[in-house]
């Protein structure tokens, strides 16, 4: 039978301070790191490392980039980790222009902010100037222009902000398609339907109808051309019923009741 090894408590206190020390100077070790983590971060928070060193502003086409910073009260003096995104895009939403916005930190020091503006549905003639309307109903006075771009409908003789602002919002509703193929837009009101309206379009036909359901009612406008003759020219009515009316049948029509008023005085 072997004998057990016996280790007196004078050869072991050596290795056991050994062990402590050890413990100990991996305890310090830690201890120093966090510190000078610590004094790392609080270094960098003061000085430039961490400010704003960078706005990127996206999306923006009315809103000139300067105006956009402005409203956000963003600056290169700011600390990145200080700027609150929540805030920037309430401030930014404020403007009637914009729609959306979205505002992200991208480290180091750079804020990216996009922007997304209410669309573009037409141009208003005022003075001899043509500015945007959106598709909120505002006209953007500041973006004046010599002449439309004809990518959008001109809007003529809207004088109520009112029936301007659901003009544009029919306007949204409609197929881009058929918005394409619209050149001007006349409010024409009448006492018995103020909401008359007529269209000049780009293939050359008129078209008469009301503000009131105009995004549904014009949606039957590609069909209704499709069944005339080539050629032809006219007025399509999307009034209660879609119906054409050729140049030729609206001017007999014309001479007929004059015709008739002449003879009622004639016969008065």
């Amino acid at each position: 039978m072997k004998e057990k090894k016996v280790v007196s408590i004078e050869d072991r206190i050596p290795k056991l301070k050994q062990a402590r020390k050890k413990k100990a100077n991996r305890r310090l070790i830690f201890y120093l790191s966090v510190f000078f983590v610590l004094i790392s971060i609080v270094v960098y928070l003061q000085s430039p490392l961490s400010q704003v060193n960078n706005i990127e502003i996206n999306g923006n086409q009315y809103i000139n980039n300067q105006e956009i910073q402005s409203l956000s009260g963003l600056s290169t003096d700011d600390n990145f980790w200080s700027v609150d995104t929540d805030e920037v895009v309430d401030k930014i939403s404020g403007h009637p222009v914009v729609e959306k916005v979205e505002v992200d930190k991208q480290f180091p020091t750079t804020i990216q902010v996009t922007v997304q503006e209410f669309a573009r549905v037409g141009y208003v003639k005022k003075d001899d100037s043509f500015y945007p309307v959106l598709e909120n109903g505002n006209s953007l006075i500041d973006n004046k222009m010599k002449t439309a771009k004809g990518d959008a409908p001109l809007l003529n003789g809207f004088d109520k902000e009112t029936y301007l602002q659901e003009m544009t919002k029919e306007l949204q509703r409609l197929p881009s398609n058929i918005v394409d193929l619209i050149s001007e837009i006349t409010w024409v009101p009448t006492e018995e339907n103020p909401y008359r309206i007529a269209l000049y379009m780009n293939d050359g036909y008129e078209v008469e109808g009301s503000i009131r359901n105009f995004s549904n009612k014009m949606k039957s406008y590609p069909s209704i051309v499709a069944q005339l003759e080539p050629g032809s020219e006219g007025i399509i009515h999307i009034g209660v019923g879609a119906y054409f009316e050729s140049y030729q049948e609206q001017e007999e029509k014309k001479e007929a009741e004059s015709e008739e008023g002449e003879q009622d005085e004639a016969e008065g």
